[in-house]
């Protein structure tokens, strides 16, 4: 099994996607369904990195996006470059800026928002911004969740000129009763009533790359699941 592999090459679709991939009308829904690198024409790719001017924080499990992208420079070539800042023609990608904060709960649960308009305030060229959590929605209540929602819409209100990407936690081995699937089925209610952008981690792990489901099979991010109700497989 490799359900994480699916995870590191999906970023570089952001705000590419055939309108048909989201269930609102102008949600943009980033999932498993998006996994079809050839599906992307070059001339979209190069777009993006002519125009994209992306922040990012995250801690370990978010990495698996960024280490995706230089994996794609390797497989697929120089139209995939990335750096900081844009540099020689690549995607202006600057990983990990932000002072104060290094993911959506680390160290709290409000310090991102505050980095976010640090950092947007003295860099206005961006308009770009994603988090990703680490494992903090798997103890996450209902308000905790509110909570992120409200900051990041806060933050849109008051930065109109740049695209804010939430995202869902990552598999914990809790199943679909868990409490980690509620809180991300909160996120993905919100972003598909309200037209958001959404990097759905969870359900891109709960899939193989053939498309094969392990959601019901209690996986875990370890791409382990249990194939017999049992026991680890």
């Amino acid at each position: 099994m490799t359900l994480k592999n699916m995870s590191l090459f999906l970023f570089s679709i952001l705000f590419l996607m055939p309108p048909g991939y989201s269930y609102a009308a102008n949600a943009v829904i980033i999932d498993h369904r998006c996994s079809r690198l050839a599906s992307i024409p070059d001339s979209a790719i190069q777009a993006a990195k002519d125009s994209l001017h992306i922040a990012y924080g995250h801690t370990s499990h978010g990495s698996q996006i960024t280490t995706g992208m230089s994996g794609l420079v390797s497989f697929k070539g120089s139209l995939y470059a990335w750096n900081n800042g844009g540099n020689n023609g690549a995607l202006d990608l600057r990983d990990s800026v932000f002072f104060g904060a290094s993911d959506l709960g680390n160290p709290d649960r409000t310090a991102w928002a505050t980095a976010t308009r640090n950092y947007l305030n003295g860099h206005s060229e961006i308009n770009v911004i994603i988090w990703s959590w680490c494992g903090q929605v798997s103890s996450a209540s209902q308000a905790d969740i509110e909570l992120y929602l409200g900051l990041m819409t806060q933050l849109e209100n008051d930065y109109p000129n740049v695209k804010f990407v939430y995202m869902t936690g990552h598999l914990d081995g809790s199943g679909l009763d868990g409490n980690l699937h509620l809180r991300n089925q909160q996120i993905r209610d919100y972003c598909a009533s309200n037209n958001k952008i959404l990097y759905d981690f969870e359900d891109i792990e709960s899939y193989n790359p053939d498309d094969a489901y392990f959601g019901d099979k209690i996986p875990t991010d370890a791409c382990t699941y249990d194939s017999n109700k049992g026991g680890r497989g």
